[in-house]
């Protein structure tokens, strides 16, 4: 088709905002609406339910819309069938819309038939055989790329309902269908991953989530993004016009940093070459982003795999100062006490009092209580909630929690996340458009590829005129979760602050400002044409985002944490960036 492909945003996870689809229909035109509902915490959520289906909320936000989309000739694309896509696909029935329906991600049935293969489905970061595992999978789902949805609309389809695609690949299947692609056009391939890689979050390139809020104006209520696509993969990052928020070079490069590895980004349909790619500012609200280089993928593909691993309840209850130190470790010997067989109460405390405190918030710490066992018994028996409010006569002074909330006594499940890697030739790739199925080849050409390696810097030369402040005063971070990893990239805007950013962030001195890296391995890479340092934490989130037993679960704000740490910074670029 002529012209570039506009691909509008509606859904960045599961609970985006409602009224997305409402926004985007009355917006600025666009040919495919994608909405991105399967993060790996939202799958490991569905598969906790006895219903192991799809995505509701989807249907009641786009049902109101379906005559209209027919109307305009607009496509869908969505992996909001969780589970369970053809049954989505016929929820969606009607209104003059052929849908199909994208399947062969749930792998689960298969499990055995793949260890009786020879399929090892080793751990993406330890390398042990899901048979070392020891739990018991109710959700196995291959990551599939976007051929799939290619076919589906070259056959005519209006609506295509996915499971687990990757994120990226529902912009990049309709920007190959439309402009008739090739399995082996690598670069413009590698545009558009890169293209749904910073519009599949949403308003994420909006402005959302942003470590530079305070300079967007109007941030409300941030629109959704739209990419459009051209022929040679190159994109422009923009919003529909009536809404807030801003597309910026900043707001671009913050998604492009987000839940990587490092340079190389692996896709079941090509690996892209982060390096070369460079968002540029074409007017206000329009990033350009091109320099995208393509190779064929790797043999392999991510098989989400979640297995429950026991029962948690979690409370949170209020110490004041003085002497928090010692009330909290009697908080952690009272509710300690004679415990039932099997439970484990884990502590985190949330804060830190202020020294002579202007009001009693200042001086007000939260002491949050998990307690976890294998089975639900035990937690029933514990009666934390109980527990804790037996607590208020008999311990420490001024002990309380929110009266306008109430303390839980309930268990809920543990889902646990085993990342595997499968041959992708393993996969039955299909999709169904209208009753006709059509399956979906491996790729014919696949190449294995590291990550590149970046030295460490030299230590950096004293600087004679340096101001000690928050790292944050003249940076930028994104963090965000891949498995029980957690990465953050750390950027500049100027030029001329990159060369004090790459010598000042070694791995040495990111780990003496974050003591939680003890014992964890650090992997750290450069981005020069993004003027940004990326680190891969592995291991911060245990073993992922449903099961780990932080706070932050799936690592958000690890990235502002490290903005709030205190570097010597040189007067001159703080004075520049202050213009």
């Amino acid at each position: 088709m002529d012209g570039p492909v506009r691909i509008g945003n509606f859904s960045g996870y599961l609970g985006d905002r409602f009224t997305a689809i409402d926004e985007v229909m009355a917006g600025d035109p666009v040919d495919v609406l994608m909405g991105d509902y399967l993060a790996e915490v939202t799958l490991a959520a569905l598969s906790g339910r006895e219903s192991r289906g799809y995505v509701g909320y989807f249907v009641n936000q786009i049902r109101p819309h379906l005559a209209a989309i027919a109307d305009r000739g607009m496509k869908v694309v969505t992996n909001a069938g969780g589970f369970a896509p053809a049954a989505l696909a016929e929820a969606l029935s009607g209104h003059g819309l052929r849908v199909a329906y994208v399947e062969g991600d749930n792998v689960l049935d298969r499990l055995g038939a793949y260890a009786d293969a020879g399929h090892r489905l080793e751990n993406l970061d330890t390398g042990e055989p899901l048979a070392a595992w020891g739990r018991q999978p109710v959700a196995a789902n291959a990551y599939l790329g976007g051929w799939g949805i290619a076919r589906a609309l070259r056959e005519g389809a209006d609506i295509v309902v996915c499971g687990r695609v990757t994120d990226a690949s529902l912009t990049a299947g309709p920007a190959a269908w439309w402009h008739g692609w090739s399995e082996d056009d690598w670069d413009a391939l590698a545009g558009a991953v890169v293209a749904g890689h910073v519009v599949e979050c949403g308003a994420h390139a909006t402005g959302g989530n942003f470590s530079g809020f305070t300079r967007i104006p109007h941030l409300l209520a941030p629109g959704f993004p739209i990419a459009e696509i051209a022929a040679d993969g190159t994109s422009v990052i923009t919003k529909h016009s009536r809404d807030d928020g801003a597309v910026t070079v900043d707001t671009v490069t913050a998604q492009l940093l987000y839940e990587i590895q490092g340079p190389r980004y692996l896709n079941p349909d090509v690996t892209v070459d982060l390096q070369s790619v460079e968002p540029r500012q074409l007017s206000p609200g329009r990033v350009e982003i091109r320099g995208a280089t393509g190779s064929p993928p790797p043999p392999t593909t991510k098989v989400a795999v979640f297995a429950p691993v026991g029962y948690e309840i979690v409370n949170t209850v209020f110490v004041t100062a003085p002497d928090v130190d010692q009330k909290i470790d009697l908080l952690k010997a009272q509710i300690g006490n004679d415990l039932p067989d099997g439970v484990e109460v884990h502590f985190t405390r949330i804060g830190s009092a202020a020294d002579n405190p202007r009001t009693q918030w200042d001086a007000t710490v939260a002491l949050r209580v998990m307690a976890t066992a294998a089975e639900r018994d035990p937690l029933m028996r514990l009666q934390l909630a109980r527990r804790l409010t037996s607590l208020y006569l008999q311990s420490i002074p001024g002990f309380y929690h929110d009266g306008g909330s109430q303390l839980t006594g309930t268990p809920k499940p543990r889902i646990d996340f085993w990342p595997a890697l499968l041959p992708m030739s393993a996969v039955d790739h299909r999709v169904v458009v209208e009753g006709r199925t059509y399956d979906i080849p491996a790729r014919a050409k696949t190449e294995i590829t590291s990550q590149p390696t970046h030295p460490e810097p030299m230590e950096p030369p004293p600087a004679t005129d340096v101001r000690e402040v928050p790292l944050g005063t003249i940076a930028y971070a994104r963090s965000g979760d891949k498995g029980g990893n957690s990465n953050v990239g750390i950027w500049v805007s100027d030029d001329r602050a990159w060369p004090w950013l790459r010598q000042a962030l070694s791995t040495v001195e990111l780990r003496r400002l974050v003591p939680e890296l003890a014992g964890l391995e650090v992997v750290r890479h450069e981005f020069p044409r993004l003027r940004a340092v990326h680190f891969v934490l592995k291991g911060l989130l245990g073993t992922g985002g449903s099961a780990n037993l932080r706070v932050d679960r799936v690592g958000k704000a690890v990235g502002e944490y490290i903005r709030a740490k205190h570097l010597p910074v040189p007067v001159e670029l703080l004075e520049h960036s202050a213009n």
